[in-house]
Formats: C-alpha cells, structure tokens, sequence
C-alpha cells in the first residue's frame, strides 16, 4: 500500500512555518503555505523564495520520516498582487497504472504469488513466508513514483 501519516506531515509544516517566521531570508517575504485534503499551496514574492520554502519543508519532512515521493511538485505561476504560487499535491495510494506494473512484476518473476488489487492498495498472497519477502525485497528493490509500505494481516 502507499499512505502518509497525515499528522506527521501537519507537523513538519508547522515546524516549516516556524522557521519561515524566524529565518533570515524568509522572515519578511509575504509568504504562505497552507494545506488542503489533497494539496499543499505555497504562496510568495519570488519563484527563489518559493524553492526556499519547499527545501525547508522536505529537510522537516525528511527528520519526520516522510518519504518525499508523496509529494507532486507543480508549474511555479503567477498569481495575484505580483506574488507567485505552486501547488503541490499529495500522492496517497497505487494508481492503476502503477498497480497494474507491480503486479506483472511480481507475477513473472514470483509465479507461485497471487496479487488482487484492493482499491487504491496491492494484496500479495501465498502459501510460502520465504516467497513473500522475496516479493517485498523484490518491490523494494525497484523505483516506483510512490512510497510502499508493507502490512501483514497474518
């Protein structure tokens, strides 16, 4: 499955917003970051101002053990009063697409696995311990645009 713990992630924007106000560079900028269901919004006076923020924000993300992989980074544009916003979302669970890569994966290099996918997560059945963690080295081992965590209903 891929999920966040939304409060950590809370929490590393607060600690964001804290230095925000207390950082040289960042103190008297006029910028803003707040948080959606299903984004993050910064807002400020300059494109470098904004990557300052954002770099501030994935070092707290990184001390709280968020992956930045559930963030979707978008375009810097325009917005009102001569300011700049980006809109970042937040990735939370496997697309089908991705979904449909992990299995094929695990299907032909782990034949005796069965995978169902389950709504927006991956289950990985089979009779063998051994060939399950051969299947969660085997996905961990690869790349994909989303972080996975692993769960054991045994």
């Amino acid at each position: 499955m891929s999920d966040f713990d939304r409060q950590e992630l809370v929490n590393a924007l607060d600690q964001t917003h804290r230095e925000m106000r207390t950082r040289y560079d960042l103190k008297n900028s006029r910028s803003s970051l707040d948080m959606t269901q299903d984004q993050i919004v910064v807002q400020a006076e300059s494109e470098h101002t904004i990557r300052s923020i954002l770099d501030v924000l994935e070092s707290k993300m990184v001390r709280r053990s968020l992956s930045l992989k559930i963030l979707d980074l978008g375009e810097v544009e325009p917005a009102a009063g001569s300011t700049y916003r980006m809109r970042v979302g937040l990735r939370r669970g496997i697309n089908q697409d991705l979904a449909r890569e992990i299995t094929k994966t695990v299907r032909s290099e782990l034949p005796k696995l069965k995978v169902t996918v389950q709504g927006d997560s991956l289950r990985i059945s089979g009779k063998s311990k051994d060939e399950l963690q051969k299947a969660i080295s085997l996905l961990r081992s690869r790349d994909y645009p989303v972080p996975l965590q692993f769960t054991n209903y045994r």
